[in-house]
């Protein structure tokens, strides 16, 4: 009998002694990689991820750790950063835009890779498809070619005998071409002839409008790419200077003194994009979550920048704005 309480105790004892060394066991705290170009252009979106993560219970410092890392613009840099994130073995890189997102897919093959926006993600060689990525990376795309048709078609409404526009865009991007491919589907319809303008660094900037003015063009349409997403400053200050209508992709254009904006809500992706981390943290893989597209859209009009050039905005087209800067 005395024998029989002896083991019982022993076992007591160690099934105690275990389960406090369990509780005693830190809970591991999820580590996020941020893989973005430039962290001036990210403060929105950057506030609007970790917004969509609270909404999910993660509060950044206390049950999830968030590295944040900004290539602005060099290419160098972004390799580094996706080869720094690798080698703190991150549980998911989140990555806004294709350049981030490319750098991150050479980077590795395994951690899973959260797109917070891309204009072709199937045409960038992403995933296999949007239904079913089948790989490591998923995440939003925004449409970045099928909407440069309908920017275009804004243009045209604020400058009705418009008939030559200078498209500006990066040959290196990846998602170019056929981001012209449906500007020209569209320029046809509108019956505009369109002037494409390589800018490769930003010292072409200055040089694009140039050829802009003498090719006669009476507006610009500025393409996605991370070029001009550096130097949006510069291209509101020439766009003044040569009294050009320009329509550009993200909503910091027009806040740094750009006339137009159209595109899918940039901040709203973002915090979708925290709907997929929680997913992957609780055991999804990437390859099994379709892609998402854009549900909101965004039209901004800078009334500042009209005056500045001279036009004004067709109350038809000032009444469809979602944001007007006065």
């Amino acid at each position: 009998m005395t024998k029989k309480i002896v083991v019982w105790l022993l076992v007591t004892f160690v099934a105690v002694n275990v389960s406090v060394a369990q509780a005693q066991q830190p809970t591991k705290i999820p580590r996020i990689g941020y893989l973005g170009g430039s962290a001036a252009s990210n403060l929105a979106r950057r506030e609007a991820f970790r917004q969509g993560l609270r909404e999910l219970g993660y509060v950044e410092g206390k049950n999830i750790v968030i590295e944040w890392r900004y290539s602005e613009g060099q290419p160098d840099r972004e390799r580094a950063h996706a080869a720094e994130l690798v080698r703190l073995k991150v549980d998911v890189i989140v990555t806004v835009g294709s350049n981030p997102t490319r750098a991150a897919k050479r980077a590795t093959s395994t951690i899973p890779i959260v797109m917070a926006q891309d204009p072709d993600p199937v045409g960038n060689g992403f995933v296999a498809s949007l239904a079913r990525p089948g790989g490591n990376i998923t995440g939003l795309s925004n449409l970045g070619p099928e909407l440069s048709g309908k920017r275009l078609e804004l243009l045209k409404e604020v400058v009705p005998r418009l008939t030559r526009v200078a498209v500006f865009g990066t040959s290196t991007f990846v998602s170019n071409a056929q981001i012209i491919k449906e500007t020209e589907l569209a320029a046809g319809v509108l019956k505009v002839q369109l002037q494409y303008i390589d800018v490769l660094d930003p010292k072409d900037i200055e040089t694009a409008f140039r050829g802009a003015s003498k090719g006669r063009a009476q507006a610009v349409l500025v393409l996605a790419g991370a070029v001009f997403t550096s130097q949006r400053t510069q291209l509101a200050a020439l766009a003044v200077k040569s009294r050009l209508p320009a329509i550009y992709s993200a909503t910091e254009f027009v806040e740094d003194g750009g006339l137009m904006t159209y595109g899918a809500n940039r901040s709203e992706l973002a915090r979708r994009a925290a709907t997929y981390v929680d997913k992957i943290l609780k055991g999804r893989t990437p390859a099994d979550l379709p892609v998402e597209q854009p549900m909101k859209f965004e039209f901004i009009v800078n009334l500042k920048a009209a005056k500045q050039i001279g036009l004004t905005i067709p109350p038809n087209v000032l009444v469809r704005a979602d944001r007007v800067i006065r």
